[in-house]
């Protein structure tokens, strides 16, 4: 059995625009669903007080808890788009690696969490790992 796959590869600039699309869309979606949960609190507090039910409220009544799951469903159909169009080996090491490196960015900029050197140093030898998959 074979398995199709387009004759001729997307170029290189969409294929960066593929990789962009999951990055940015999984990075807001991680983004947004972290802040939905700091602003519910400390679910195991809730349960206490209003059982599972009043959890399960807290969560589903949050609109930043559905926005991020928008973006994070975004993502993944993004995934599966890149990758009918372009190689596994490719896709999901440069995604998975870049959305670390994003994801990091953000929490320091948008969640004000504190990224020391060790995270930002990991960061920077994705970005190198990466450009050598690239090349």
């Amino acid at each position: 059995m074979t398995i199709p796959f387009p004759a001729t590869a997307p170029g290189p600039w969409t294929t960066t625009a593929m990789v962009a699309a999951i990055v940015l869309t999984s990075t807001a979606g991680e983004v947004l669903t972290a802040a939905a949960m700091k602003s519910i609190g400390d679910l195991d507090d809730i349960r206490a007080r209003a059982g599972m039910k009043g959890a399960i409220r807290a969560v589903v009544t949050c609109p930043l808890f559905f926005a991020g799951v928008g973006f994070l469903a975004l993502s993944f159909f993004s995934l599966l788009f890149a990758l009918n169009h372009l190689n596994l080996s490719l896709v999901a090491p440069a995604s998975a690696s870049l959305t670390l490196v994003t994801d990091a960015i953000a929490a320091k900029f948008f969640l004000k969490e504190n990224v020391d050197r060790r995270r930002w140093t990991a960061a920077v030898l994705v970005c190198i790992g990466v450009y050598f998959l690239a090349h």
